[in-house]
């Protein structure tokens, strides 16, 4: 397993002339008063900002937060940073899970009356893993403008750095945290084309790389850990060593998991007799087979005598429970 640090990567950069660092300021300063001038079109706003370092603010989504009529957030607390970071003084209305049925009439009123409406996330892109599609569902079906602003994204940002396939990806946010949803969430993923894209939280990765490990067995992936920050880490290797790296580990910060996909070779049976540890735990041989070898794409005979092996029965003698391969 490689891992990568940002902070200490080594640069061989060519040699070039220093930047007019006055002049970059004035075309910024000038294009940023250009925007500030010119109003919102009326509709909704979704405003991306950064996910750690504020430099990836964009002036478009500074121009948003400072004009729009009405600027929701998940949590002024954390909000009110980016604010206070770029001078912007204004109030901040809450639209989240556990208020979205009474905030969205308000919102939708107010775009009825021609306001300007922005919304931001915590962290990166809205709708990504946050609260807001229905709000979007219902602004559209009221004919009401939609914009995005766009800007950091944690899932686009791990990948691109991954040197995993980016042609063609799935974003399936976070895993559940109960165990035996976790499971049945990474078998229904397994066949997923393309590489895939999750959060996790530091607290419940050790389990969640175990659990893809023995389902996934040994594909290549990519532990990201608090991308743009200071503290940014690329941890690499296959699943495998990833969970035992992260067993033995104490783990902060924001992460995302990224996984290769399936490569287009017949399983080994080490790799088959992987797979079918958690599913014979959690059902009958016949059932542990037939999920195995549909995820794996190998014959389902040939999983079955290698589960009846790892129960320690002969596939010669016939089951005693009843079960055939079939």
């Amino acid at each position: 397993m490689r891992d990568h640090d940002e902070k200490t990567a080594a640069t061989t950069a060519p040699v070039r002339a220093p930047p007019d660092v006055r002049r970059i300021a004035e075309r910024a300063a000038a294009e940023l008063e250009a925007r500030l001038a010119t109003p919102l079109p009326p509709g909704l706003h979704l405003v991306a900002t950064p996910i750690g370092n504020l430099g990836d603010i964009t002036l478009r989504a500074l121009a948003a937060l400072a004009l729009a009529d009405r600027l929701y957030c998940e949590d002024t607390r954390q909000s009110q940073k980016l604010l206070n970071r770029f001078g912007i003084s204004r109030r901040l209305d809450i639209y989240h899970e556990h208020n979205a049925e009474r905030e969205r009439p308000r919102i939708l009123e107010a775009l009825g009356r021609g306001q300007t409406v922005a919304m931001i996330s915590d962290a990166g892109t809205p709708l990504i893993s946050d609260p807001g599609y229905k709000l979007v569902r219902a602004a559209i079906e009221a004919d009401h403008a939609v914009y995005a602003i766009p800007g950091a994204s944690a899932p686009l940002a791990a990948l691109v750095a991954s040197g995993l396939p980016t042609d063609t990806f799935h974003f399936a946010g976070f895993l559940p945290a109960k165990t035996g949803a976790r499971r049945e969430r990474i078998e229904a993923l397994t066949g997923t084309p393309g590489t895939l894209i999750l959060f996790e939280s530091p607290a419940r990765l050790a389990d969640a790389l175990a659990e893809l490990a023995g389902i996934m067995g040994g594909r290549p992936a990519v532990v990201a850990r608090e991308l743009t920050k200071l503290n940014e880490h690329h941890h690499r290797g296959t699943l495998v060593e990833l969970a035992d790296w992260a067993a033995g580990t104490t783990i902060k910060g924001e992460i995302v998991i990224v996984i290769g996909p399936r490569e287009d070779q017949p399983a080994t049976d080490a790799e088959i007799l992987l797979a079918l540890e958690p599913a014979l735990a959690a059902g009958s041989v016949r059932d542990a087979a037939a999920s195995v070898a549909a995820r794996l794409g190998v014959s389902r005979s040939r999983v079955y005598d290698l589960a009846l092996a790892a129960k320690g029965t002969s596939s010669s003698q016939p089951p005693t429970t009843g079960e055939d391969p079939c």
